[in-house]
């Protein structure tokens, strides 16, 4: 959970992918005391019993410490893989020859050869491509197709380990969005009850509205996050941001297919882009990779880190850092420190921000105006009361250093809120149509957390009608302590 106290608001959130260094409840609370503020569960390993497993133990902690900490459900997609080997990795030498075999058995991959979960592969190659194996580290060079073998020669080899993707250099492997396997998967994830859905690979919004209604007709209202991975996605990608409730810059596939040189600017201008539309944006693959072995993370690592922060990002992630490596909360801890660092040094700054609406709902206007009102009267927090958390949303999508708490009486909301940057979540017991209730009980909310003290400032944003979503119209600045005033 984003780490509050008198003097700290670390305002990007955290996300942490379990695997098999973070299956036990002694690691999963030691993530979520590290400063996670949401659990990744990545379908592209795992079965449907370890996912519900570490689901049910990562809600289990946080209600034993009154937290909240909203979970992720990633499905694989259409993600081009091989299979698995017999000693579950195996070491390339540049090279040697390496063949990819559909045909091959689906656990006994060896030096020489590896089966592959995608059967058209040989249909879109030809001989002297270019292959891409885990996010770029093994290189092959394709020089005979022959039935269902693609065989290769390692340009750049190393340990390669069960599972990996595979791409083509400049992109052009396709398959559908949404496969089967991610059908079964939406339904566990249901099952789960995630807060938000990952689909990976996506290239239209067509892709995120049939991941949202397989989700809805499961029975779930989660958030649909769209990782933004494939050249063709970027074509796309106005629609594909309006689509879905946040977007995810999985810089792994993605700089396969537009090359690394690429990246950094596609980074900066989808952070941008995405936050301009009240989106919200994840920046995530290799942000601390050193720290699968190490205990602290490169100089490299700590600015790719820092320049996300800077740019605006909402969340930042950590994958196989957490899921398998040696030091995973160190992992947690030491991205915790760069986002503050980063945050100090360069915060965002309300000043300077666009507060023009391109609608005209009253909601909206509201959050808006709130934070024209922080950004003058400089106070110490803002409690939105709310019912979906849109209010919070859209006041986080301004820059500013003022912490935002959404308060609300649902727990969906208060997990949902866990990703947005510079927004923290807090229960309210009620949310009375009686204004003066209303009021005091934000502040009791404010106050019993530390958050505010007799005197301070803090700005209330709120509804005449309780339990109306959208119903936000309202503002009202208080003096803690003068209750006369409330």
């Amino acid at each position: 959970m984003t780490a509050i106290n008198d003097s700290t608001y670390r305002q990007t959130k955290i996300i942490a992918t379990l695997g098999p260094s973070t299956s036990s409840k002694k690691s999963i609370e030691g993530l979520i005391d590290a400063g996670v503020d949401l659990i990744r569960l990545n379908f592209s390993h795992g079965d449907k019993e370890s996912h519900i497993k570490r689901a049910k133990l990562v809600r289990e902690i946080a209600d034993k410490k009154h937290y909240h900490i909203g979970i992720v459900g990633d499905l694989q997609g259409p993600k081009i893989r091989i299979t698995r080997f017999i000693n579950s990795k195996i070491d390339l030498k540049n090279g040697s020859k390496f063949t990819i075999d559909y045909n091959h058995p689906f656990d006994e991959g060896t030096e020489e050869v590896v089966g592959t979960t995608y059967k058209d592969l040989v249909g879109q190659l030809d001989t002297n491509d270019i292959l891409l194996l885990d996010d770029g580290r093994i290189e092959l060079k394709v020089e005979k197709i022959s039935g269902s073998k693609i065989v290769s020669k390692v340009i750049s080899g190393g340990l390669l380990y069960d599972s990996k993707g595979i791409n083509k250099k400049g992109g052009g492997l396709s398959a559908a969005a949404i496969s089967e396997k991610d059908h079964e998967d939406i339904k566990v994830a249901a099952e789960i009850g995630v807060d938000y859905l990952a689909v990976s690979f996506p290239r239209e919004a067509k892709d995120i509205e049939m991941a949202r209604k397989l989700l809805n007709d499961a029975g779930n209202d989660g958030g649909i996050i769209a990782k933004i991975e494939r050249a063709e996605a970027l074509k796309n990608i106005d629609e594909i941001i309006e689509a879905s409730n946040a977007i995810m810059i999985a810089r792994g596939d993605l700089g396969v297919e537009i090359g690394d040189a690429q990246l950094p600017a596609v980074q900066k201008n989808l952070i941008k882009k995405a936050r301009k539309k009240d989106k919200v944006v994840i920046t995530a693959t290799q942000m601390m990779e050193s720290m699968i072995t190490n205990s602290i993370p490169t100089r490299a690592e700590v600015f790719d880190v820092a320049n996300a922060v800077i740019d605006g990002t909402d969340a930042v992630m950590l994958s196989s850092e957490t899921a398998m490596g040696d030091h995973p909360v160190e992992a947690v801890e030491a991205m915790s420190r760069i986002c503050e660092g980063s945050e100090g040094q360069n915060p965002l700054t309300m000043k300077g921000s666009n507060y023009s609406i391109e609608n005209k709902k009253v909601d909206r206007a509201i959050a808006m105006a709130c934070m024209l009102t922080a950004d003058n009267l400089n106070p110490t927090a803002i409690a939105a009361i709310t019912e979906s958390g849109s209010t919070a949303l859209w006041m986080s999508r301004i820059n500013h250093s003022v912490p935002i708490f959404a308060l609300t009486t649902h727990t969906r909301t208060l997990r949902k809120v866990t990703l947005y940057r510079g927004v923290y979540p807090a229960r309210i017991k009620t949310i009375d149509t009686n204004h003066e209730t209303v009021n005091r009980d934000a502040i009791n909310v404010l106050t019993n957390l530390n958050v505010a003290k007799d005197d301070d400032l803090v700005i209330i944003t709120k509804g005449d009608l309780a339990g109306i979503e959208g119903g936000t119209n309202a503002i009202k600045v208080v003096r803690v302590g003068h209750l006369a005033e409330i």
